[in-house]
C-alpha cells in the first residue's frame, strides 16, 4: 500500500511495478512489498527519504539493473563456456 509520504509520481511508479510483478505471477504480497521495497530505495536514491542505508545510496538503481542479479529458474544462468 502507497505511503502518505510518497507523492503522485512514487504512486504511480508503484503501481507499475506492482503490475509488472503481478504479471510475472507473483502473488499480491509479494508484488506489493517488491514494489514498496523498490519505490523506497529510489526515493533513498534521490534524496526523498528522511534515512537511507548505504547500500540504497551506492547500489546501481534498480532500473538500470534491470535484472542483472535475478536468476531464472533453480539453476540460474548458465556459465560461460571456457
Amino acid at each position: 500500500m502507497p505511503q502518505q509520504a510518497w507523492s503522485e509520481k512514487r504512486e504511480r511508479q508503484y503501481e507499475h511495478i506492482k503490475e509488472g510483478v503481478l504479471e510475472r505471477g507473483e502473488d499480491e504480497d509479494t508484488a506489493a512489498e517488491i514494489a514498496a521495497r523498490t519505490v523506497n530505495k529510489e526515493r533513498a536514491r534521490a534524496g526523498e527519504a528522511r534515512e537511507a542505508s548505504r547500500t540504497s545510496t551506492d547500489d546501481i538503481s534498480s532500473g538500470r539493473r534491470g535484472g542483472l542479479r535475478t536468476d531464472r529458474g533453480p539453476g540460474g544462468r548458465p556459465r560461460e563456456p571456457l
